[in-house]
């Protein structure tokens, strides 16, 4: 498919100033859902599996019919015994209050104005990018009762959100940990490596010490009223651990594919990678304690394009 581009005005050699438009044509491509079913079936999501989905919609490419049907290919290919899941979170500021990261005067204003948080209609954050939107309001889709909010379809999507601890809601009891349970996988959809939301998990029930706790508020309904109710988690915003480095999750992720030979493949245009969640966490667990004891125990852990030495340092 062409689509004629960039049409410039140029003065003609005469010399008469007359314009002469000319056109560079270029191609693109524009992937169908079925095109899509077939790149995610070669890097090897089949049915039955239950994918956790991490996406760039724009990394994808034009998609002929709109970000839909990329989590509408991801449906077909799992079948109707898979099940998919995203993290949608909330908006801006419903778990801010307490957090230290707002100015009292802007907290005032927020404990006075914002409405109780609603899972059911409340828009996902927009850092979880475009595609868990179109996710969450397509017919069929479930979510928790939480501001750590996880949208799920499929045939395991209640069990995953049958159970929602209030507090540390990325640990045990969460949907994360159901993941693990069945033997879930995680689709990096050309998303950046270091928003692997199931690594939260991996904080969560790692065994080192010192781990930063925060404590927020949340706006919910109680018989209905207006209630702000308490939460704790381990720091989920700056890393549970002051000796986390710059994008600790992208080091785990990428230093865990390198060394597991998992070279990924395209999905339309965008580079994935299909992993197992219990084996990411294997490979985390003792990563995170090895940091968590001293913070250079990290040097060795490199992203994609730098001179990865594959290797953790004792």
């Amino acid at each position: 498919m062409t689509r004629e581009v960039d049409f410039i005005d140029r003065e003609s050699e005469s010399g008469g100033g007359r314009p002469e438009i000319c056109a560079r044509v270029v191609t693109f491509s524009m992937y169908s859902r079925r095109q899509l079913i077939e790149d995610l079936c070669d890097l090897g999501v089949g049915p039955g599996d239950i994918v956790m989905v991490h996406a760039s919609v724009r990394a994808v490419g034009e998609v002929a019919g709109g970000p839909d049907q990329i989590h509408l290919a991801l449906k077909d290919a799992v079948g109707p015994d898979g099940t998919i899941m995203m993290y949608a979170s909330c908006p801006d500021y419903y778990d801010d209050v307490g957090r230290g990261n707002l100015t009292s005067r802007q907290e005032a204003e927020v404990l006075e104005k914002l409405p109780a948080f609603d899972a059911n209609t409340a828009r996902a954050a927009r850092d979880n990018g475009t595609l868990v939107e179109f996710f969450r309001t397509f017919p069929g889709a479930l979510v928790n009762q939480h501001v750590a909010r996880f949208v799920v379809r499929g045939r395991q999507a209640e069990f995953l959100i049958s159970e929602q601890p209030w507090s540390y809601a990325f640990g045990k009891g969460s949907a994360l940990d159901r993941l693990v349970t069945l033997n879930g996988k995680i689709l990096l959809l050309g998303s950046d490596h270091d928003a692997v939301t199931f690594l939260h998990y991996a904080e969560h029930v790692a065994d080192f010490a010192d781990k930063r706790v925060v404590r927020c508020k949340v706006p919910v309904q109680v018989n209905g009223q207006r209630v702000w109710r308490d939460m704790e988690e381990f720091d989920t915003s700056a890393g549970a651990h002051v000796n986390w480095p710059a994008r600790f999750f992208a080091k785990i992720t990428d230093s865990y594919l390198s060394r597991s030979r998992n070279r990924g493949g395209k999905v339309g245009l965008a580079m994935c990678y299909l992993l197992a969640a219990r084996e990411l966490l294997e490979y985390a667990l003792p990563i995170m304690s090895a940091v968590a004891r001293n913070r250079h125990a990290a040097d060795g852990l490199l992203e994609f394009g730098q001179a990865a030495t594959g290797r953790l340092s004792p």
